[in-house]
């Protein structure tokens, strides 16, 4: 019994920490959207499968008996397209989705569908930070009236899109204290996050709210197809055969 772990978040790194320390027989699939990913101590495969008749002929081959799904939580392609063929192959599927950032005391969140929308909720002028990664960048055009910052975790490969606007990076995580840093020396006015959840990233919006900084936060996407689960008690029980 193979174990096909599509990964590429912290929380697919701890498990697979667990799946190496109970000799799961367990591969790890990256998507390669980021240059020098942390190793991990199972075998691991880097790149996209090309469409689900290649995925479909890539699970015959390596003998996949069940996928566990621990992408991102807006990673919803991928998600949706190892659901429908995993039905289709009668292999059981399962996604882990971490639970959603809540708001509490001292925050100043609005949340929105999409990334079109935070433009309505941003004053010309404004420098917004934006913590929703490099693939999606082009959906914020309309903040032409914006001084735009994106972080990304590698250098960029073409020039910002947008005059407008420049690219930070670097590589989490990051602390309380590096954000704040950053945020005081970037002048941030305005930080735009998905709405991820885990506790890894969270530093930014505990940041934000050190100083005063509003969040635009966009909500997860709906409807993904499979069975979902945010107990990783039952993702490891189900992983062992339970």
């Amino acid at each position: 019994m193979t174990l096909l772990l599509l990964a590429g978040t912290g929380d697919a790194r701890r498990f697979a920490r667990f799946c190496a320390n109970e000799q799961i027989d367990c591969i790890a699939s990256l998507s390669g959207a980021t240059r020098d990913p942390a190793d991990l101590p199972i075998q691991t495969r880097i790149g996209g499968f090309g469409g689900e008749g290649p995925f479909k002929l890539y699970l015959e081959q390596s003998g996949i008996s069940r996928v566990l799904d621990m992408t991102h939580p807006f990673a919803t392609k991928i998600s949706d397209r190892t659901a429908r063929v995993c039905t289709r192959e009668g292999i059981p599927y399962l996604r882990y989705e971490r639970p959603a950032w809540q708001s509490g005391p001292g925050d100043d969140w609005v949340h929105v569908d999409t990334e079109t929308q935070v433009a309505d909720h941003t004053k010309a002028g404004q420098t917004v930070f934006l913590a929703t990664g490099r693939q999606t960048l082009h959906r914020f055009a309309n903040l032409e009236k914006c001084t735009i910052i994106c972080r990304q975790i590698d250098p960029p490969d073409a020039p910002f899109p947008f005059q407008n606007g420049r690219f930070e990076i670097g590589r989490p995580p990051f602390s309380i204290d590096d954000e704040v840093a950053l945020f005081r020396k970037l002048s941030v006015d305005v930080l735009v996050s998905k709405n991820a959840g885990g506790t890894a990233s969270r530093s930014k919006l505990d940041a934000a709210r050190a100083l005063g900084i509003p969040v635009i936060m966009i909500k997860r996407p709906m409807g993904i197809s499979g069975t979902v689960t945010d107990d990783l008690e039952q993702v490891k029980s189900w992983a062992l055969g339970g």
